[in-house]
């Protein structure tokens, strides 16, 4: 017989994060990165004004005889061509950052790749919704009886018809 405590748990909804972690943790080790999240949280560990500009594409580690004497590993950018020289003033700010994110001397040094970004970190700004098209759109819902869910349905309307 089932364990009735079992059968009321309920199921959430897991965080992306924790579903995407796993999937990218092996192209992350075999790039060299000690956590994935170097990369997952770059803008986060540097900030938005270095991350528009660099981003993280792995890590070369050199061979000691001796784990205790592991040396920290190169950190390699790859920088948009302009940039470089700023983010090469940059290096020290960004070992500290991200050697204070991993919590260990990770990084002693970095080397630049100048290339295009692979990806942009900003968000396209949101479409701008015509409220009087919203306003037009609510106002032929007769049926629904709640304000503020017709006032939503008719900005949805709206942003769907494209203003």
């Amino acid at each position: 017989m089932a364990d009735p405590r079992a059968m009321n748990k309920r199921s959430y909804a897991k965080p992306l994060a924790d579903l995407v972690g796993p999937c990218i943790a092996g192209a992350c080790k075999r790039q060299g990165f000690t956590s994935g999240e170097i990369v997952t949280r770059w803008n986060d560990i540097v900030g938005p004004e270095i991350a528009d500009h660099a981003e993280p594409i792995g890590m070369k580690w050199t061979r000691a005889s001796d784990p205790d004497d592991a040396a920290p590993a190169t950190l390699v950018l790859r920088v948009d061509g302009p940039a470089a020289i700023e983010i090469q003033h940059l290096a020290e700010v960004i070992i500290e950052r991200v050697n204070r994110y991993v919590g260990w001397l990770a990084v002693g040094r970095i080397a630049l790749r100048q290339a295009p970004l692979a990806r942009r970190r900003g968000r396209p700004p949101r479409p701008r919704i015509n409220d009087d098209l919203a306003a037009s759109i609510a106002g032929g819902m007769t049926g629904i009886a709640d304000e503020r869910l017709r006032a939503a349905l008719g900005r949805l309307g709206a942003a769907v018809k494209g203003n």
